[in-house]
């Protein structure tokens, strides 16, 4: 459904109603719409387009109370056609640079990613969460191999944009650190420059005339062998690929007072995998992108609104954006964001 197959006294009335339920958390009455909104028509007029909006799926009417509730369809109708975005102003603007360009440990993507979610959470007052990006089209700049143990070597990936990734790579046998030394230079030599997704097509033929029978050769064929599984990096990451931010300023939610919901937040919390491929659809659509509710493929998140942007970091892209209830400050929210996901870009160009 959308606004223009509403009136505009049904479209009045109904961005009343949710901007009532957002900024007070209680089903919003005809009355208190009149007196709050001026909206021109009388409480009566406001209760009969309140039930006329009800028959068409865009308010429910809780049993304990004499107000109504916006719906899933609801929001959609309201963000797609009758939200009027609000300015990131000058304190959030500052904070978000502040925090930004703060100091940190890992990676520049992982510090960034970790201190956005932070702040863009305690602003929005909604739980930050990001996606670190897709890996496949990241260039090698330049690749180590260390010795752990006769039997393990971590190969670290310094990739472009400011990526690292680390892996750990079984061998066989010992391993003489003047042969890893001359399979470091000889990975570099051939693959640096390349992305990943090149490396993986390609790796055996790049490196064919280098599998001998001498323990740099060997440690070599290992890396033929085996390259989709030791270079497929979106899978085996040294990190988590999702970053969160604190789940405490939740607590102050109404919807979360009960616990019920918010332990249902932190569950989804604990599986990263489906947190993953939830963030995955969402940055599959260039711009900003707002799932609501019911919308989701995954049941799990339908009590939850997830509204998450795109950042670049060079080729690369990856998603940063917050989850909450479904009764959010849409407008705010979606400006906090994309101005988030702008600076993101902005630091890591």
């Amino acid at each position: 459904m959308s606004s223009a197959q509403l009136t505009e006294r049904e479209r009045r009335v109904l961005t009343a109603v949710i901007q009532s339920y957002v900024e007070t958390a209680e089903p919003a009455g005809s009355r208190m719409i009149s007196r709050r909104y001026m909206l021109d028509v009388s409480p009566a007029t406001i209760r009969n387009t309140m039930s006329d909006l009800e028959e068409k799926g865009y308010l429910f009417h809780p049993h304990t109370s004499a107000g109504r509730i916006p719906t899933d369809i609801a929001y959609r109708t309201y963000v797609d056609g009758l939200m009027q975005f609000t300015p990131v102003d000058v304190e959030a603007r500052d904070a978000l640079m502040e925090q930004l360009s703060g100091g940190g440990g890992g990676t520049a993507i992982e510090a960034i990613l970790r201190r956005a979610a932070q702040v863009l959470g305690v602003l929005t007052q909604e739980l930050g969460i990001a996606l670190g990006p897709g890996l496949d089209d990241a260039r090698l700049e330049r690749l180590e191999l260390i010795k752990v143990s006769s039997e393990r070597l971590l190969l670290v990936l310094r990739l472009n944009g400011g990526a690292a990734r680390s892996i750990f790579v079984e061998v066989t046998g010992e391993i003489a650190d003047k042969a890893i030394a001359e399979v470091s230079m000889v990975l570099n030599e051939r693959l640096a420059g390349c992305t990943l997704r090149e490396i993986r097509a390609t790796l055996s033929e790049r490196l064919r005339d280098q599998v001998t029978e001498s323990k740099a050769g060997e440690l070599i064929n290992i890396f033929v062998q085996e390259a989709e599984q030791i270079l497929d990096v979106n899978h085996a990451l040294s990190d988590p690929q999702v970053v969160l931010g604190q789940t405490s300023v939740l607590a102050e939610q109404p919807e979360f007072s009960t616990g019920e919901k918010l332990r249902k937040l932190l569950a989804l919390t604990d599986r990263p995998d489906a947190l993953g491929a939830l963030l995955v659809r969402q940055g599959a659509a260039p711009g900003i992108s707002i799932t609501i509710g019911t919308e989701h493929v995954d049941p799990r998140f339908a009590d939850f609104t997830i509204v998450t942007a795109e950042y670049h970091a060079g080729p690369l892209t990856g998603v940063i954006g917050v989850i909450g209830p479904t009764r959010m400050s849409y407008d705010k929210v979606v400006s906090l964001v994309t101005h988030t996901s702008r600076l993101i870009s902005d630091l890591l160009a």
